[in-house]
């Protein structure tokens, strides 16, 4: 989580923050700790079944999207979470990624079980 608060300390306006990673790896508890940087108090859960959760009460606004539910970029741009990827006012952050055609400024891949040690590699786009 520490990783992740530093992250959100850092995060500018209109980035987009890319997670791949298994069932149970980590990615909402990587989110937790963005939106604890961005100075976000509010509980933090996947929004798996709601698609997106926003949060506004931090120094940047919070998107965060779960694609889990969602196969094909159609079915993303159905339920209308494409704006989301092109946003400048605050910061998303997209668990399953790699579902849809988007360059993030930050693209983390999570290794692990969720029992054992993790493995973050990411890479920023400099975008």
């Amino acid at each position: 989580m520490r990783l992740g608060e530093a992250w959100g300390r850092e995060a500018k306006a209109g980035w987009v923050i890319g997670l791949t990673g298994d069932l149970g790896a980590g990615k909402t508890q990587l989110v937790k700790g963005i939106a604890r940087g961005l100075g976000i108090a509010s509980r933090i859960q996947s929004p798996t079944f709601t698609l997106v959760h926003e949060n506004r009460e931090g120094r940047l606004p919070l998107y965060h999207i779960d694609l889990y539910r969602l196969d094909t970029p159609e079915q993303i741009v159905a339920a209308g979470l494409e704006d989301y990827f092109y946003q400048t006012d605050g910061v998303t952050v997209v668990e399953w990624v790699e579902r849809f055609p988007v360059k993030p400024r930050r693209q983390v891949r999570i290794d692990g079980d969720g029992e054992s040690q993790r493995r973050i590699v990411y890479e920023d786009s400099g975008a």
